[in-house]
């Protein structure tokens, strides 16, 4: 197979030296960064509906009592002591992106640097996070990235179901306000949470699921978690196929 100089380019940001085979068709996985405006969250007071064709109706927005916008979940989310985690940390990690985007991308928990800065996956994982969002044509700006939990576990220990527990609404809110047209788990924590399972992450990458809560069926894709990219080079193959599987989803659903 002959690959194009931005087949190679694209694949290069994630660190991927050869072209991965598949026997369908595939989308235009390394289209140019579409270049949009991200609307300031603080002029909504309840989501809109996209103007591309194609995307799924929004439904009426969907809020717990005292949350009328974007910026006062961000407020509750700041101040949050719902569970012991608060002692330790040095910020909640809100999420950053747009937050009207088509792609939601959901992790785990913060870690030291985001802790520190306030923002997901910056660090290593962070830039593999955004050569993978390069190679699809996107940038940080265009989705929406958030945590499981909002704030960080000590040690970078596994989040406790306590924990989960006590950040779900936030969470769940966080994806009744973006109503995603696809959702990306990013690891085995993001998708049991999500999912509400238990399966171990082989058994869930490969095929497609849907995320159905609050009136909302969203399309989404398991895939690993870029710090363990950085610890397994060779699972950015497999990584990619999944990045694939979801754009194929996406496109189909237009």
């Amino acid at each position: 197979m002959t690959l194009s100089p931005r087949q190679r380019h694209c694949l290069s940001q994630m660190g991927i030296a050869i072209w991965v085979p598949r026997t369908s068709a595939l989308p235009p996985a390394c289209q140019p960064a579409r270049e949009q405006a991200v609307p300031a969250p603080e002029a909504r007071s309840a989501p809109e509906a996209r103007s591309t064709p194609g995307a799924h109706s929004v439904p009426e927005a969907r809020s717990a009592p005292g949350v009328h916008s974007w910026e006062s979940l961000k407020e509750q989310v700041r101040v949050c002591e719902r569970c012991a985690l608060h002692r330790s940390r040095t910020q909640t990690v809100f999420g950053v992106g747009n937050p009207r985007a088509e792609w939601l991308l959901v992790g785990e928990a913060p870690g030291a640097e985001e802790d520190r800065k306030g923002e997901p996956f910056v660090g290593r994982a962070g830039r593999l996070l955004d050569a993978m969002l390069k190679a699809m044509g996107l940038r940080r700006q265009e989705v929406f990235i958030t945590n499981i939990l909002k704030c960080r576990p000590p040690a970078n220990r596994d989040p406790q179901p306590e924990e989960m527990s006590a950040c779900a609404d936030y969470l769940r809110r966080q994806i009744t306000w973006v109503q995603p047209r696809i959702i990306l788990a990013l690891g085995r924590v993001a998708a049991g949470q999500l999912l509400a399972v238990r399966t171990p992450i082989s058994a869930l990458r490969g095929r497609a699921h849907r995320y159905q809560q609050d009136g909302l069926d969203i399309p989404l894709i398991v895939t690993w978690h870029p710090a363990y990219l950085l610890r397994q080079p060779r699972a950015k193959a497999g990584a990619w196929q999944d990045l694939q599987r979801a754009m194929k989803l996406l496109q189909a659903s237009s």
